[in-house]
């Protein structure tokens, strides 16, 4: 337990950057309290003290979560109090657990919780970041075994300039994190921009960490807390793997050369099985880990030997393609996505600025007219498996495409829709997330959408050896699992859109992002040109399922006549014509409705309400009331007469509540309105 209070600061990006330890939550392993600029949050490590090598997997569970009061405010909703992690809290949580997994050592088994709670927000200093920087430095004073420290940083693209932790939006949109050594993880939201501007971005914030983890080191020489030490599974049991090995080898390289995802899965299932027989129950989490090792390498050096993939394809060489639009007959716009095994439905929706989210955040409230959800549904990958609610993976491929797609979406003023698009994974073989950006961008644009331009995207997988590296393109779910990083480049013909990286290996370099970036630009073109023979650019209509929605523009001092009093008017007018009124302070009006003839008879009864009676004028009014010198007949808010004397002869005298159109013929010095049969 550390009972003095220990610091370190710099100045970074102009803010004062302060790492502290020794004060908050003493308790745990490791605790910092990170301090950038005003923003403050506390970040903790904890593990367990048993090892668990039953789990077959590393247990390490990052929090993230924001506390209202970090910004003065209060919850919204009825409960008023923080509840399960919001989707914001979700993806802070994965920006912070991508980096800093691929640095536990193998044969580390004991389960670590990382906690990072946001105490006081400010915003002009970003909470993510902190929080990254904070949960590195408390791992790494922890004593748990970590090959970091790591930091992250954001990236800023304007006028030719880079920007370190920009407070503003700019083309660029880029966090990065990394080690010493190299880079761990991208994710990134950009303006279409060509691949050696989004290079430069990365290599930028690769630079700009390295002050921030030169801190956290200084912080760590002071704690001198001892690391755990491991040994790794494969050097703990040598004589196990080495049996392993004797018994399975050969069997692994026939299994895979099975190109049937499926097939290659039970054949390989039934390799394990037999193994785990022979050698006993008793160790079956080391057996089932060490085959994994050996499965890994043998379809590496396969890779490596022959340049072939396990489905026979060369490096670069993108799975069969199949595209088709309309496929579902009532909805507003619909695509089926498939490449090789893996396959997506997507759909479209376009509703009104009634059905925009609005999302509470510390930061305050926003609102959001673009929605992209992602589902993946456990029959994908033919398994029997519990349907709950959208799980951390789900919301992240979810978000991945949303930015992917952002930047080609048209602004409100010239689309006036909420856009909601939901990816349904129907089959899965690895890059379900880039299978989402292809279908959601056919779909969009068969539901009329004005997409500036397609958007395709793919994921690129690496082989690193210690002398040379391998870029896959299009990766299935095997090489996902099988290899060293899951590079997703989405973008249209002309750059880049979206992009996202993760690596299993301890880091890596300039050149291989370079490469995977050119190789992908190949990929990606070779995507958009089998997209385009499908739908290549936007209807020029929407479906005719989907709600018209126009705006017009009054006078500000014409709102109150037409709301009405109580109410009466509007009311009266969307409860007849089935139409959404929207009234902006401004004067803006919009208009919805899924009938384009009663939505041009709306907008037509708001200019007679609203309009100022000019002579010449045509109105379709209704007759209010007869007199023995006329009707009255109702012209908006406004009354004229129709007198007897101007009324033709060969025409019956209208009724009350009969439309009827009307030409306004003069206006007297009294305001009166005097009309005539048009």
């Amino acid at each position: 337990m550390i009972l003095d209070k220990i610091s370190e600061t710099i100045n970074w990006s102009g803010k004062s950057l302060t790492i502290e330890t020794g004060e908050i939550a003493r308790q745990a392993d490791g605790a910092v309290l990170v301090s950038f600029g005003n923003t403050t949050v506390l970040c903790t490590c904890v593990y367990s003290k048993e090892e668990n090598e039953e789990t077959g997997f590393f247990p390490l569970t990052v929090n993230y979560m924001e506390r209202f009061y970090a910004s003065g405010r209060l919850p919204g909703g009825f409960v008023k109090r923080e509840g399960k992690p919001s989707e914001h809290e979700t993806l802070i949580a994965r920006l912070i657990d991508r980096p800093i997994r691929p640095l536990f050592p193998d044969g580390f088994c004991s389960e670590v919780q990382v906690v990072c709670i946001l105490l006081s927000y400010d915003p002009q200093c970003s909470p993510e970041i902190a929080a990254m920087i904070g949960a590195s430095a408390a791992i790494s004073i922890s004593g748990v075994p970590f090959e970091g420290p790591i930091a992250g940083c954001r990236v800023g693209y304007s006028n030719g300039k880079y920007i370190l932790n920009p407070t503003e939006n700019t083309d660029i949109n880029l966090v990065v994190a990394g080690s010493t050594d190299g880079i761990l993880m991208v994710e990134s939201e950009i303006n279409d921009l060509p691949e050696d501007i989004v290079l430069n971005a990365v290599m930028f914030g690769f630079e700009k960490i390295q002050p921030v983890i030169n801190l956290i080191n200084k912080l760590r020489s002071k704690i001198k807390k001892k690391q755990i030490k491991v040994t790794p599974l494969k050097k703990q049991y040598p004589d196990l793997f080495n049996k392993i090995q004797e018994l399975t080898l050969n069997k692994i390289k026939k299994a895979l050369n099975v190109i049937p995802k499926l097939k290659r899965q039970e054949a390989i299932k039934l390799i394990k099985e037999s193994l785990i027989e022979e050698l006993g129950e008793e160790q079956k989490s080391i057996i089932e880990f060490l085959f994994e090792e050996l499965l890994s390498s043998t379809m590496r050096q396969k890779v490596i030997k022959t340049k072939k993939r396990i489905d026979g394809r060369s490096l670069n060489q993108i799975r069969d393609i199949n595209c088709k639009i309309d496929v579902l007959p009532q909805v507003h716009g619909s695509a089926l996505f498939t490449r090789g095994e893996t396959q997506a439905l997507v759909v479209t929706t376009l509703g009104t600025s009634y059905d925009v989210q609005v999302v509470d955040t510390v930061a305050g409230e926003s609102k959001e007219s673009f929605l992209l959800h992602y589902n993946f549904p456990p029959f994908a990958v033919c398994e029997v498996g519990r349907i709950a609610a959208p799980g951390r993976r789900e919301i992240g491929h979810g978000k991945l495409a949303w930015r992917a797609l952002s930047a080609v979406l048209p602004s409100s003023d010239k689309f006036p829709y909420t856009v909601r698009a939901v990816s349904e994974i129907t089959e899965s073989n690895g890059s379900s997330s880039m299978a989402t950006v292809c279908g959601t961008s056919l779909s969009l644009m068969a539901a009329g959408v004005p997409l500036k331009s397609p958007v395709a995207g793919i994921a690129m997988g690496l082989i690193k050896t210690k002398t040379s590296h391998i870029i896959l393109s299009d990766i299935m779910g095997d090489e996902d699992h099988l290899g060293d990083m899951d590079f997703k480049v989405a973008g249209t013909s002309k750059g880049i859109t979206a992009l996202q990286m993760d690596i299993k290996i301890n880091s890596i370099t300039r050149d291989i992002i370079k490469d995977a970036l050119e190789q992908a630009k190949e990929g990606r073109l070779h995507i958009l040109n089998i997209m385009n023979n499908t739908i290549s650019k936007s209807r020029q209509d929407i479906s005719p399922n989907a709600p018209r929605i126009k705006s017009i523009q009054i006078d500000k001092d014409k709102i109150r006549d037409l709301i009405g009093p109580g109410g009466k008017v509007i009311k009266d007018l969307c409860d007849r014509l089935k139409v959404k009124i929207e009234i902006e302070d401004d004067g803006n009006i919009t208009i919805c409705s899924v009938d384009k003839e009663l939505m041009e008879m709306a907008i037509n009864e708001v200019k007679m309400i609203c309009c100022n009676p000019e002579v010449g004028q045509i109105f379709n009014g209704v007759v209010s009331r007869i007199t023995d010198f006329g009707a009255f007949v109702s012209i908006g808010v406004k009354e004229g007469l129709l007198s007897w004397n101007k009324f033709p002869k060969n025409m019956d005298k209208p009724k009350v509540g009969q439309k009827i159109k009307v030409k306004i013929l003069d206006i007297d010095s009294r305001n009166r309105i005097n009309i005539i049969i048009a």
